[in-house]
Formats: C-alpha cells, sequence, structure tokens
C-alpha cells in the first residue's frame, strides 16, 4: 500500500535549484524542452482545427465562410482562458494531475475519477489519431505507401514508446527541432499571406450550391468542431513534476507560451483562410492550399507540408509526457495499481509508457490506421476535464478567496460554461459516429477505478496499515529444504535454513521407477556420508510431478499443528549471465506456484545462489 498522501497534501515543489545541485534534474523538462514534449498536441492541431471550421460553415454555403475568423477569435478567447486557469491550476496543484487534482480537492472522489477517467481515454486516443495522422499525410504524398498504413503506424507508435522509454527529457530534446521549424513555418505562411494580394497558386476546394441560413446552432457546430484545437492545453498542467526546478515557474511559462502561439496561429491562419476565400477540399488539407497560396509551390511548401507531417505523428507524445503523470497520481491515490507509480531511470515512468503504447496500439490495428474512425471519439474527453477543472477553480477561490479571486471566479465560471456548451455540441452531433463508445467506457473506467480503490481498502484494513501492531513473538519454525542432488546449492540451502528455523527437514521426491529408486538409494548414502545433521525424507510419488507430494506433505504437517509455523526454503541457481536462465529448468517457480495454492499458512523462501559464490569467481561456461 502506498502511504502517499493526495497531490494537495504534497508539498511545494517549486523550490529554486539547478539541474547541476540535483543528477536527477537533467532528466527533467526545461521551458523549451517542455514546449517540445508536451505542446505538440496543440501546437499540430492547427494543421486541423482551422479545416474543421471551415467544413462545418461551408455546409451553408460561400457567405458563411466569412464567419471563420469571428469562430475562431471565440476559440482564442477561450483558448485565453483556459491557458490563465491552468496557469492557476500549475501553482495550486504543483504535484500536477490537472482536472484530476482539482476536482479531488474541490468536487470531490466521483467528479476526480470522471476527469481521470475522461483523460485517460482522451490520451489515449490522442496518440492513435496523431500517429494515425501523420502516417495519412506521408501517405497521400507517397501513395505506395497506403495498403501499409497500419504497420507504418504500428513503426511510429513503436519509435515514439521506445523514445519515452528512453528518458522523459531525452524525448523531448528530439521533438526540439521539428517544433522550432513547424512554428516558423506556420508564421512564414501568415505572414507572407497578409503581406501578398493575391494568391501565388489559387486555392481549391468547393461548396454547396444551395445557401442555408447561418443560425447559432450551425455556428456552434463550427465552434465546437474548432476546439479540437484546444486539445492538449491541458497536458503542461497534468505534467509539473516532469519540469525542472522551480517547476511551478517553468510549468506557468511553457503554458503561457504555448497560448501565446497557438492564439497567433489559429487567429493568422484564419485572416488569411478568410483574405484568399479558403474552401474545403477531400484532397487538399486547408493548410497545404494556404501554403501554397502565401508562398507557391516550392522547396518551402514541400518542406512545411513535410515538417507537418512529422509534427503530427509526433503530436502522440502529448500523450506520453501527460497520462503517465496522471496514472501515478491515481497510483498514489489507490486507484490504479502501483506499479504506475513507479519510476525507472531518467524519470521514466515505464508502466504508464507501455499501457499507453499498448492501448492506441490496440486502436490503430482496429481501425486499420484510418483517422476518420477515430475523430468522432475525439477531443470529447478533453472537453469533460476542461469543465470539471473549471468548475473546481470556481470553488478553489471561492474557498481560499485571495485578492482578486471574483475576477478569477467569473473567468472559470465562464470557461466552464463554454466548455460544458462545446461538450454538449461534441456529444450531439458525434453520437451516432462513435461518441457513444465514449459514453461507456468512462463509466467503465470509473467503475475499475473504484473497484481497485475497494480491494486497496481491503488490504490496508485486513493489515491493519497505519496502527500499531503487536509486540513480535518468537515462533518454533520448521524449515523444509527441497533437495534433488548433492552440491554446493544443497550445501547452501541447508547452511542457510539451519540459520533460519530451530529444526530442519530436507525432502526429496522419488517415483516410483527403478532407475529413480537406485537414484534415490545413491542419493541417501552421500547424504549420510556428508552427515549435516540434517534427517532426509523421501516422498513416494506415483506422478511424475514436483508439486502434489510436496503440498500433501506440507497439509499434513499443517493438520499435525506440531510448529507454529511452516517454512518452504527453494533453492534454485541464479546464473551470472541473463540469457543463461534457458539453461535451467522452472523447478523454483513450479513448486512456489503449487504451496501457495495448496497450502494455507506455509512461508516460502526462495534461496537464489549465485554461480561461483563460493569461490568469488566466475564459474566456467
Amino acid at each position: 500500500m502506498s502511504g502517499h498522501g493526495g497531490p494537495e497534501q504534497i508539498p511545494d515543489v517549486a523550490a529554486s535549484g539547478t539541474a547541476g545541485s540535483d543528477p536527477e534534474e537533467k532528466h527533467r523538462l526545461t521551458a523549451l524542452e517542455g514546449m517540445a514534449a508536451l505542446s505538440l498536441d496543440a501546437l499540430s492541431s492547427v494543421a486541423y482545427g482551422p479545416q474543421a471550421i471551415i467544413i462545418v460553415l461551408a455546409t451553408a454555403g460561400v457567405a458563411a465562410l466569412h464567419y471563420t475568423l469571428p469562430v475562431t477569435i471565440a476559440i482564442t478567447v477561450l483558448l485565453a482562458v483556459l491557458v490563465v486557469s491552468y496557469r492557476q491550476v500549475i501553482e495550486a496543484f504543483p504535484s500536477g494531475g490537472g482536472a484530476y487534482a482539482v476536482s479531488k480537492a474541490h468536487l470531490g472522489v466521483r467528479p476526480s475519477l470522471l476527469a481521470a477517467a475522461s483523460l485517460v481515454v482522451d490520451y489515449i486516443l490522442n496518440a492513435a489519431v496523431g500517429v494515425s495522422a501523420g502516417v495519412e499525410a506521408l501517405t497521400s504524398a507517397f501513395k505506395p505507401l497506403y495498403p501499409d498504413r497500419t504497420w507504418l503506424c504500428l513503426g511510429v507508435l513503436a519509435v515514439i514508446t521506445a523514445a519515452n522509454l528512453w528518458g522523459v527529457a531525452e524525448s523531448a530534446r528530439l521533438f526540439i527541432i521539428p517544433t522550432v521549424l513547424f512554428i516558423a513555418g506556420i508564421f512564414a505562411v501568415i505572414i507572407a499571406g497578409l503581406l501578398r494580394a493575391h494568391p501565388l497558386v489559387p486555392v481549391g476546394g468547393s461548396v454547396p450550391s444551395t445557401t442555408a441560413t447561418v443560425g447559432i446552432l450551425l455556428l456552434l457546430r463550427a465552434f465546437a468542431s474548432g476546439c479540437s484545437a484546444l486539445t492538449g492545453v491541458e497536458a503542461i498542467a497534468n505534467a509539473v513534476p516532469s519540469f525542472r526546478k522551480p517547476r511551478v515557474r517553468r510549468a506557468q511559462h511553457t503554458e503561457i507560451g504555448l497560448g501565446v502561439t497557438l492564439g497567433l496561429m489559429l487567429i493568422g491562419i484564419a485572416v488569411v483562410a478568410d483574405k484568399y476565400h479558403a474552401l474545403p477540399s477531400s484532397t487538399v488539407t486547408t493548410l497545404a492550399q494556404l501554403t501554397a497560396a502565401s508562398l507557391g509551390k516550392n522547396f518551402i511548401f514541400y518542406a512545411i507540408q513535410l515538417i507537418t507531417t512529422v509534427l503530427l505523428a509526433l503530436a502522440a507524445n502529448t500523450s506520453f509526457g501527460g497520462l503517465p503523470v496522471l496514472a501515478s497520481l491515481l497510483a498514489t491515490d489507490n486507484f490504479l495499481p502501483h506499479l504506475f507509480y513507479l519510476r525507472a531511470a531518467r524519470q521514466v515512468r515505464r508502466y504508464g509508457v507501455v499501457v499507453l503504447a499498448l492501448f492506441a496500439g490496440i486502436l490503430l490495428l482496429v481501425s486499420q490506421g484510418n483517422t476518420q474512425a477515430l475523430v468522432p471519439l475525439f477531443a470529447i474527453g478533453v472537453f469533460v476535464g476542461f469543465t470539471l477543472s473549471q468548475a473546481g477553480m470556481v470553488r478553489h477561490w471561492r474557498e481560499n478567496r485571495i485578492d482578486g479571486w471574483r475576477m478569477r471566479a467569473v473567468i472559470n465560471g465562464v470557461g466552464a460554461v463554454f466548455t460544458t456548451v462545446a461538450l454538449a455540441i461534441e456529444l450531439i452531433s458525434k453520437f451516432t459516429e462513435g461518441a457513444w463508445l465514449i459514453v461507456i467506457v468512462v463509466p467503465l473506467l470509473v467503475g475499475l477505478f473504484s473497484r481497485i480503490h475497494t480491494l486497496y481498502r481491503r488490504i490496508g484494513a485486513a493489515l491493519h496499515l497505519g496502527e500499531q501492531p503487536p509486540q513480535p513473538q518468537r515462533r518454533r519454525s520448521l524449515v523444509i529444504v527441497p533437495v534433488g542432488g548433492m552440491s554446493r546449492l544443497t550445501a547452501a540451502a541447508v547452511s542457510t535454513a539451519l540459520s533460519l528455523g530451530d529444526e530442519v527437514l530436507a525432502i526429496t521426491v522419488c517415483y516410483a521407477d527403478p532407475e529413480d529408486t537406485q537414484a534415490d538409494v545413491q542419493f541417501r548414502d552421500q547424504w549420510e556420508a556428508w552427515h549435516p545433521e540434517v534427517p532426509l525424507l523421501t516422498l513416494r510419488s506415483t506422478r511424475r510431478a514436483l508439486g502434489p507430494p510436496v503440498v500433501e506433505f506440507l497439509r499434513e504437517l499443517e493438520r499435525a499443528a506440531s510448529y507454529d509455523q511452516h517454512v518452504v526454503l527453494i533453492p534454485e541457481v541464479q546464473p551470472d549471465k541473463p540469457w543463461h536462465r534457458v539453461l535451467h529448468n522452472q523447478r523454483g517457480f513450479v513448486l512456489e506456484q503449487a504451496i501457495q495454492h495448496g497450502t494455507q499458512d506455509v512461508v516460502i523462501c526462495r534461496l537464489r545462489y549465485r554461480l561461483a559464490a563460493v569461490t568469488g569467481q566466475k564459474a566456467p561456461d
């Protein structure tokens, strides 16, 4: 059982310090590395966010496309609200967790689990969508690769997973150059588009010949579709512990940098799209149209398309930065197995990384690398987190009442209303396209978290965790040592057993076979000649199985109750090279499993004897 408290109980980790004073700090993120590791999802969304707005508005005719900029401005306002909110979340919850931590502290356990489950689903979907979108862009340029898109997706996912298993900061450094090039490319498109009076390449696409009325529902649908550009905004708040000291300040700077950069790119793309009257196309993305119109169809055009492809694929890295930290917080609170709390070298939470990669790989296999099959499920979970986080921060301000708390609460309240509306529209418009799966999966995850927590609570009650236990008592014990022949392994096992218990008994199993009977006689003669002052008992068996006769003997000892404690010491060889393990049988494992399932109170010890342990020299091959 983990003894850690909730996220709000962890001391402020924003204390001053440098990477040089702590060796582990070099494996954490700087602000620039944080942008590369945790912001790719949001930054790369400019490749499909504005396009989603245009596609929805185009259903009402050309005139409706003039609302692209107002809708984008509304999304940018919401982005600003979210950035301000999550900047405060980072300060209030420096241990990370984002919506989960806020909901747990101010809304209760159930809302926090709802936020966590929604974010888990969204992180997995984001990893799958990012990889499939990147590969889709690649196969659009190189069509012969299209039949192998599923395997390409799995290959890209494997590379990203390997990079994150290598280290958080190390993987982030790999993504800095592509991130900088992508941002530079997008601003080049925007600046050139604003300065150029006429497009170098005419924009394509088409709209319906009929014109529909532009109503509030259409604008809300366009707003909700464009809000896909906001996915990933919360990832920085979820992963504050991944930053270098001072963690809070670095994470806040990263959040602000993301908000400013993404907001400028979204508005810039919308202005250029409106200027050049960009239309939706089934074969060419809106970003590709604007790039060709602003810069021409030259080397720069293909370079920006290539770097966009790379960024879309690397956007999956946002999930690898956020989900393992969220999973570790859930494990700390006993809602996930404690394995997710463990960290390996280079600050890697490998279990969270591997599980994320596994489920994202399953989605890619099921969808056969088709982005459109995954998009209807995308972004719904993150809006649940947005809404709960905003609502929790409103209560946070009301409870703390610091200077300016009313204005901050209003900002978060407005944000909560906006994200709630966007969530409702997302669910309604995408329900029949697959969003109903989210409605099923999220409650199932909440139930799983609750079940795990209940099991941990029962374990804690059974162990009386935190309570003063009774005074230790010495118990009469019998140590049973299964042996199979004379060797230094046998000697080491008997010596260890003599130091552990009051009495020691060696046992060996003899099968009903003349050859085994003869071998048993020879072994007993050797034992008597060795004279270890430990009796040797032979267990006869008609079946060639090691476990059953040993288990039956232990049951008889338990029924006799001659000793307070029975201990089975299982000796086994630990090879000096890992690959040598295949040369040894699994006798210890088999025997342990049989005893665990066949007895009640027998204590099992496994003595791993290193080869050449006595001489201190390497054993010959």
